[in-house]
This record gives structure tokens, sequence and C-alpha cells, in this order.
């Protein structure tokens, strides 16, 4: 069965419109939704089953997967990264919410199917629709970029074109608009020294 295709727009997103999407996510079902970069494709961070299906999908091994934790704000940060100094935490309240992705040291309380990841990716879209459906959700959503064939394009902007490619291998794909084309900086801060892994939309000023 062809996925949803769900119009919401990012400036007052719709509180039905979010449950239906959220619902599919409690039921283990795959989305693809708007961040503040590009479009994404995620699922409830705690249900293996979906997990699993996301990586089928992507045609990749979950556990060797570096995929970002999307959360509304860092007070998820404690469940899943180990305790991190002052200067870092500084570091996170200045960017995020914001375009960057940030790989922090992972700690023991990570779901059984990131057990073995000695360092997670945290992001923190400023995007109303994404804030909006993590808060609902009551969890992270584990997220993957939604990447084109084309080598020119690189991501995909248009929310029909990605509906027509991926609308039967996914459960919801949210219509908020174009997106943008340029991925999210990640930083890692997992060591002593930040290394930038990947410039993007994040300015490196907030270094």
């Amino acid at each position: 069965m062809a996925a949803e295709f769900i119009r919401i727009y990012d400036e007052n997103p719709n509180p039905r419109a979010i449950g239906k999407v959220v619902d599919v996510l409690k039921k283990g079902g795959i989305i693809i939704y708007p961040t503040d970069t590009v479009y994404g494709m995620g699922c409830d961070i705690t249900n293996s089953k979906a997990l699993e299906r996301l990586a089928r999908i992507k045609g990749v091994k979950l556990e060797k997967q570096n995929w970002s934790f999307i959360c509304a704000d860092l007070s998820n940060l404690s469940d899943y990264v180990r305790q991190i100094d002052s200067p870092t935490f500084k570091l996170l309240k200045r960017a995020l919410p914001g375009p960057y992705t940030f790989v922090l040291p992972g700690n023991r309380n990570l779901p059984k199917d990131f057990k073995n990841k000695k360092t997670v990716g945290i992001r923190v879209p400023e995007h109303g629709i994404a804030q909006e459906l993590i808060r609902e959700l009551g969890n992270p959503i584990v997220s993957t970029s939604i990447k084109d064939d084309d080598d020119v394009i690189e991501y995909t902007t248009d929310p029909e074109l990605i509906y027509e490619k991926w609308k039967d291998l996914v459960d919801v794909v949210v219509n908020a608009g174009y997106g943008g084309n340029i991925p999210s900086t990640v930083i890692d801060l997992s060591s002593e020294e930040p290394e930038i892994l990947r410039e993007g939309k994040g300015s490196l000023d907030v270094l």
C-alpha cells in the first residue's frame, strides 16, 4: 500500500496531522519528514523492528550505521550521552537548535540496537514540524538523510518527487513544501579537540 502524503505547514503545524504521523511512528512505521536542512527518513528510536526495516530500506547493516538521534531539545542528552564538560555543553547550547550534528560519547543506556556504539550523533533541528513530532512521540527519531541518485543534485528538495520515489517503501511522507539541499554541519566532540567531519549548513563560527 502506498504511503500517506500528509501536508503540514511548518509555521503552524496542525495538531491532528502531527498526531496522525506520530501514530504511525508508534506502530513501528517509517516516515519521511522535513528538518532545518534536508528531508530525513526516520523511525522511533525504541522500536527495533522499525530500525531493522529502516536499515533494509537503505540497504545497510543496522549495527554499522552512524544515524542521527533527532531530539526536540537537550533534555534527552543524558539518556544517550556520557557526562560532558561545561565548555562542550555551552557549545551545544549555543548551536542548538540549529543545522548541526554533534558526535558525542555514548553511554550504557543506549537502546539495545545501539549498544555497541561508542559515539552517537545528536541533532536538534530548528524546524517546527520536526520538533512537534518528537515532542508528541516522546522519544527521539533515528534519522538518515534522503539522498538523490543524481550525482549533481545529491538531495531531493521537492516533496512530490520524494513521494514518488519512496511511497512504496515508507508509511508517511510529510509534505512541508520544498526542503533544503545542504546537510547539517557534523562536528565530532567525542575527543579533546572538536573535529569538523562535514561542513554543511551550520556556520563554523559556533566553535
